[in-house]
């Protein structure tokens, strides 16, 4: 299985703020009409009321949704040490937006986790000595005091160590859990964990890892220069941004690009929902979930040929899909306003020969 097709360096968007991807990536319709007039330069954000864009720590903060660990090739229990960093870096939502980032291993989703039924982890955590906030990492996956949060809360500079067994099988989320837990997550604090049944996992020719997320800010959607964080807009659940590894559209061609895959290929993808407030409406359009395992529950029989698929907040859903046409295949949340307005679009590209016979766009 291969999984090493890069995604290029982000490009800048042609029409400035969230918005202006949706029309280039040739989604739903025209992006919302003030989109301009929102983007406006970092000086005139300045003036308006925003701190200027901060010099950014990360070229980008969004996982490559190719990096996806090999699948489990062994049938007896092992022993795995992982380490994990928490960061807390400035990166742009878009060209010209920065934000302060909260992240495991500097990007969002953080790395995912994949082990099989059994076998046993010894994670070390890490603070990195930069950071102002305490962090910590509850794992979904985990019998024990918070997920192992009890016992990972360090505070800048500290290292904590847990060891776990890997009891039940299915995909998890994990995420930071202190106190402010609603804030760190909406920052960029969650990723997944993938235990595999012990009879591992149907074969598939590519995997893919997706991580959805909000951000609530203090500038309004698409305005240029820095945005804090805003409490209150997260406790009333009114976000900014709803972002698919933490930034507005970055997988579409006015981002990193779309990811990539040949027709006729079986691919499997997790998406993991970090919130921390909103509940998921995933849906592929131009395709369907063929295979499709809710809750991240991979033990029951599967629902099949599902359209749009709920995806709680603090849950990881796999779905599988087959590619039998070429064209772009539009991960969205079916909560429309959020892919239109709000940056919530990523873009799989099937390349391969046309198939009248299935899909005919000149009949």
């Amino acid at each position: 299985m291969s999984q090493s097709h890069s995604i290029p360096r982000r490009t800048f968007m042609k029409a400035a703020g969230a918005g202006a991807a949706v029309l280039t990536a040739g989604c739903l319709g025209a992006p919302r009409a003030d989109a301009g007039a929102q983007a406006q330069t970092t000086t005139e954000a300045a003036d308006g009321g925003l701190d200027p864009a901060k010099s950014v720590d990360l070229d980008r903060i969004a996982a490559d949704p190719t990096d996806v660990p090999d699948p489990v090739d062994w049938t007896e229990p092992r022993h795995h040490e992982i380490e994990l960093e928490t960061t807390e870096r400035v990166a742009e939502i878009e060209p010209g937006v920065t934000f302060d980032y909260m992240t495991f291993n500097d990007r969002v989703p953080g790395p995912m986790v994949r082990v099989r039924r059994g076998d046993t982890v010894t994670l070390r955590l890490t603070s990195d000595e930069g950071n102002s906030l305490p962090h910590n990492i509850d794992f979904h996956a985990v019998y024990g005091p918070g997920g192992g949060a009890d016992d990972t809360t360090i505070a800048p500079g500290e290292s904590a160590e847990i060891q776990f067994k890997a009891t039940y099988p299915g995909v998890f989320i994990y995420h930071c859990a202190v106190p402010n837990m609603d804030h760190h997550i909406s920052a960029g604090m969650f990723g997944a964990i993938l235990v595999e049944p012990e009879d591992g996992l149907p074969e598939v020719d590519r995997e893919l890892y997706f991580g959805q997320h909000e951000l609530y800010t203090t500038g309004d959607t698409g305005e240029k220069g820095h945005h804090a964080f805003d409490m209150d807009a997260m406790a009333a659940e009114e976000p900014t941004y709803v972002c698919l590894n933490g930034e507005a559209y970055a997988f579409t061609g006015d981002g990193y690009g779309p990811v990539t895959v040949q027709k006729g290929e079986r691919v499997r993808i997790f998406h993991s929902v970090g919130g921390p407030n909103l509940m998921s409406s995933w849906h592929g359009i131009g395709n369907v979930w063929e295979t499709f395992y809710r809750d991240g529950d991979l033990v029951s029989d599967p629902d099949r040929y599902v359209e749009t698929a709920p995806v709680a907040p603090g849950t990881v859903a796999a779905a599988e899909i087959d590619t039998p046409v070429p064209g772009p295949i539009k991960l969205v949340d079916h909560a429309l306003s959020r892919v239109a307005r709000k940056g919530m679009l990523g873009v799989i590209q099937v390349e391969g020969e046309e198939e009248p016979e299935i899909f005919n766009p000149d009949p």
